[in-house]
């Protein structure tokens, strides 16, 4: 069966506020076996909105809406499916009473404006909502099933997993969609691409690669009749991609390259601590998201001047020397540090991030450091994009070999 989202509401056109529940949304149809074909945004119009249902109609078994159900004048979801239906609307006095009760218990005057949340068709099945005064409504007419959900990904989610979701799974069983992405960091989209070029012809499970600021994740999809069944589908190709890749993959799904880091450290009873200057703090910051890096983080500095660095304890001649942004200060700053907090391993990045090259370096290049106590690692990378990508990029490479050193 396809499935297509319309999301309803001028503040997602105007870029006010960002469409989340249809990204919410496209992630629950694979586990129903509905394929998603369509997503598409309209304004709080109604006849754009009729117009919108009446593409959809065409082309999708079931249409999701989301937004437009609040009880303000422009809020016209309800108004348009009713006409696009062909249907009139009435109140419904149970819900109203409902309204009044909630208004009540929180000791608030209800607006005459809630009435028109009480609004209802004749093909419609209410959709209770936990969390508001936006009920949902449920519509099977013509083979085809109208949706509606209140837009506040709250009110959304909670209505989608307690009502929505048990009835759907009721209409599709029999049909499962399983995913799983492997994460890879080194080569770059197109050359991944380039590398499982041989397995992309593949109907099932299909293969999709998509470029993503911690590498590019490689996603394999198999539709079954069981789980285990796709299951079996995406584990075998999953073995032919690895036989391919090899050690560019660095975990699956919702792996984090600081997690896996954080529990070799533990596994190996390894400390670390940091010397930023490009990055400005950010790999410490990435670091103790993991709620148990106080066991293996002894701390960071940010030495972003050179005077810092000397301060914090790199020698001023060794810093003349050689370029303040250099491989050779990267691998001195790791060592700085280890010495000076104490830790198994330090690791020292510096780099440009722009706007402007420094010297003959172009912007996005990075020198990273790391010394283990018994050797000295160095790495040298050059990433596009902006400052806080280039910096992003640089702490996922640090990462990316502090784990292989690990490893």
């Amino acid at each position: 069966m396809n499935v297509e989202i319309i999301s309803i509401g001028t503040e997602l056109l105007l870029g006010e506020i960002v469409d989340t529940n249809s990204a919410y949304l496209a992630a629950q149809f694979p586990l129903l076996g509905l394929d998603l074909h369509f997503i598409s945004t309209v304004g709080d119009n109604k006849q754009r909105i009729v117009d919108t249902l009446q593409r959809a109609l065409q082309r999708s078994d079931i249409i999701i809406t989301t937004g437009g159900l609040g009880p303000t004048q422009d809020d016209v979801t309800r108004d348009a499916i009713a006409e696009f239906l062909h249907e009139e609307i009435t109140i419904d006095q149970n819900m109203v009473n409902t309204f009044k009760e909630l208004f009540n218990y929180h000791k608030m005057e209800m607006p005459p404006s809630n009435i028109r949340q009480a609004s209802i068709i004749p093909s419609a099945q209410v959709i209770p909502n936990p969390l508001g005064t936006a009920p949902g409504w449920w519509i099977e007419k013509d083979n085809r099933i109208i949706i509606t959900m209140p837009g506040p990904p709250r009110e959304m989610e909670l209505m989608w997993t307690k009502e929505t979701l048990p009835k759907l799974q009721k209409l599709t069983a029999g049909t499962v969609i399983v995913s799983k992405t492997l994460k890879i960091f080194g080569p770059s989209e197109a050359k991944v691409d380039e590398m499982v070029n041989a397995l992309l012809s593949s109907t099932n499970p299909t293969i999709g690669t998509y470029a993503k600021i911690d590498g590019v994740h490689l996603r394999i999809t198999a539709k079954s009749n069981t789980t285990d069944k796709a299951q079996k589908l995406i584990s075998q190709r999953e073995s032919e991609i690895r036989a391919i890749l090899g050690d560019y993959i660095w975990g699956i799904d919702t792996d984090s390259l600081e997690k896996i880091v954080g529990d070799l450290l533990i596994e190996k009873r390894l400390t670390i601590a940091t010397m930023e200057s490009c990055t400005g703090g950010l790999l410490a910051n990435v670091i103790t998201n993991i709620p148990r890096s106080y066991s293996y983080f002894k701390g960071g500095l940010v030495g972003y001047a050179g005077k810092t660095k000397t301060a914090f304890g790199l020698d001023e001649k060794f810093l003349s020397q050689f370029n303040a942004i250099s491989s050779e200060v990267a691998k001195a700053m790791a060592t700085t540090i280890r010495n000076k907090l104490g830790a198994s391993i330090g690791i020292g990045i510096t780099g440009v991030t722009g706007p402007k090259e420094i010297g003959s370096m172009p912007v996005g290049t990075i020198f990273i450091g790391i010394d283990d106590g018994q050797q000295q690692y160095s790495s040298t990378k050059n990433y596009p994009g902006n400052r806080l990508q280039i910096k992003q990029r640089a702490v996922t490479s640090t990462l990316f070999e502090l784990r292989k050193i690990l490893l």
